[in-house]
């Protein structure tokens, strides 16, 4: 499996055996970073994902406090992939940027505080108000 940004020149290659935590984060920090009302993230070890092409980084401080780091193409500016401080052995993918119609659906939903009122995760058996611990 492959995540890649529009242009393609930034790709996440996926081990295909593994299934991941799928995570709808409406955040406003996520809002601003997909231009959509939430974010969507499929959550992998470093160690499963093979990372080519270049890419730039921003680095943002995260409610834990720790480093929020996301990796986007220079070239079409899509966002593809993220790290945090917190979790430094993980990385999220983003589902758009796989763009497969058949990818497994968020089973948790976090930051529901600044939700969209008209957005509704049926799928989500975890809600968190803030993000998870």
């Amino acid at each position: 499996m492959e995540a890649r940004c529009s242009c393609g020149n930034l790709r996440v290659l996926i081990a295909e055996d593994l299934t991941p935590a799928v995570v709808a984060c409406h955040c406003t920090a996520c809002q601003r970073r997909s231009g959509s009302p939430f974010g969507v993230a499929a959550y992998y070890p470093m160690s499963a994902l093979t990372i080519s092409g270049e890419s730039r980084t921003w680095t943002r401080t995260g409610d834990s406090g720790g480093a929020f780091t996301t990796h986007f193409c220079p070239t079409c500016g899509s966002s593809v992939y993220w790290t945090t401080e917190k979790h430094a052995d993980a990385a999220g993918v983003a589902v758009g940027a796989i763009a497969d119609p058949h990818f497994p659906a968020p089973i948790r939903s976090v930051w529901e505080e600044t939700r969209h009122d008209w957005v509704e995760i049926p799928t989500a058996l975890q809600h968190f108000p803030r993000g998870r611990s």
